[in-house]
């Protein structure tokens, strides 16, 4: 998608939205959306307002969030409206929660209290569950980060922003996730559904708050191969891999969940590159003996990183957790795709037992989001 279009219209002043919703003020912005808080009218309920720039970007989300209508842990789609009317504009309705994951983690950092060990178990939970019904429905969401996990005021964490999420499968497959052992088929040969794929859509989307992707998705139903936010996206990704599924998600989970036990990033990088250098420096070089399918990428032979003699291991990076915590974020961060643990397998984990939902989070101003 190109620059931003010339705008057509106020969202303070079009009718079909000034009848139902009184906009309050912009919260978030970027170069391919803006989101509003607004009131609807009917019955007083603060909603976010999304503008989105292009309409087959805005339908690619509607989509998903169409399809995960159920789910506790997803943000609500309560409506979305467009016009023909030569514009590309697309109004979703969502559900307004006014922090996020990343916010919780930053106060914890600021305030040196941490995050107690079960106020951690709940968020994971949650973030698990809501991953887990993604991938129930075949859907990739590509720009998992604690940005992009909404919070409410009483606690509960939802997944947002699926403007560069895709659907995989076909809808049996959901079926197929319920039982266990259709499901790891399934997972197993996600290549080969890519392959053979034949409805796959091609555009890209941005939402305000998440990172486009460089490169486009392809007309062939290949996935552009540089999809999501640095720190959080998964090597295959930066070696070229263009038919990857659901495991790109689960590398992000890891990341996610290593930042909720140090409050640091686990991959803090500016470019490309150097996050390659940094997953070398902690998991040792990629080679065909950890990952033989590695080799098959166009740029696994081009990237030249300096060998690693003495990795640190994951164990560095977590000093101080338990045994239990470093194993989760081992079975998530680990260069071959198959062996991560989807977020079923950790759900059932002995770590996650006994679990209730999170309390609510710290207050934050809204001139703070």
């Amino acid at each position: 998608m190109g620059p931003r279009p010339r705008k057509k219209w106020s969202i303070y002043t079009r009718p079909d939205i000034i009848t139902k919703y009184e906009v309050l003020e912009r919260v978030g912005f970027g170069a391919y959306s803006d989101v509003y808080r607004a009131r609807r009218l009917s019955d007083n309920l603060v909603v976010a307002l999304k503008e989105v720039h292009d309409y087959q970007s805005a339908f690619r989300e509607i989509e998903a969030l169409e399809i995960l209508h159920n789910s506790p842990n997803v943000v609500v789609l309560h409506e979305y409206l467009w016009w023909e009317d030569g514009n590309e504009d697309v109004v979703l309705v969502l559900e307004y929660l006014r922090t996020d994951l990343a916010t919780v983690v930053r106060e914890a950092e600021r305030d040196g209290r941490g995050i107690g060990i079960g106020e951690l178990k709940r968020w994971m939970v949650q973030i698990l569950c809501g991953v887990d019904a993604c991938h129930r429905n075949g859907i990739v969401h590509r720009d998992l980060k604690p940005g992009n996990l909404l919070v409410s005021d009483d606690g509960v964490l939802k997944i947002a922003d699926f403007g560069q999420a895709r659907i995989l499968l076909e809808p049996g497959y959901a079926a197929a996730y319920n039982d266990p052992q259709l499901y790891e088929q399934n997972f197993e040969n996600l290549e080969n559904t890519l392959d053979n794929s034949s409805e796959m859509h091609i555009s890209s989307s941005c939402l305000a708050t998440c990172s486009r992707s460089d490169v486009e998705d392809d007309r062939q139903g290949c996935f552009t191969s540089l999809a999501g936010t640095r720190g959080f996206m998964a090597p295959e990704l930066f070696y070229g891999s263009t038919d990857y599924g659901l495991e790109i998600d689960l590398w992000s989970l890891g990341c996610i969940f290593a930042e909720l036990f140090t409050l640091e990033p686990l991959f803090p990088v500016t470019a490309h590159i150097d996050q390659l250098t940094r997953i070398c420096s902690v998991l040792g070089n990629l080679t065909e003996d950890v990952w033989p399918a590695c080799s098959k990428f166009h740029a696994y032979k081009k990237i030249s990183i300096n060998k690693v003699a003495n990795p640190i291991g994951l164990e560095a990076c977590l000093a101080n957790r338990s045994h239990e915590e470093i194993s989760l974020v081992k079975r998530l961060v680990c260069y071959d795709p198959a062996r991560r643990a989807t977020a079923m397998e950790l759900l059932r984990d002995m770590y996650f037992r006994d679990q209730e939902p999170p309390p609510p989070p710290p207050q934050v101003p809204l001139s703070d989001l």
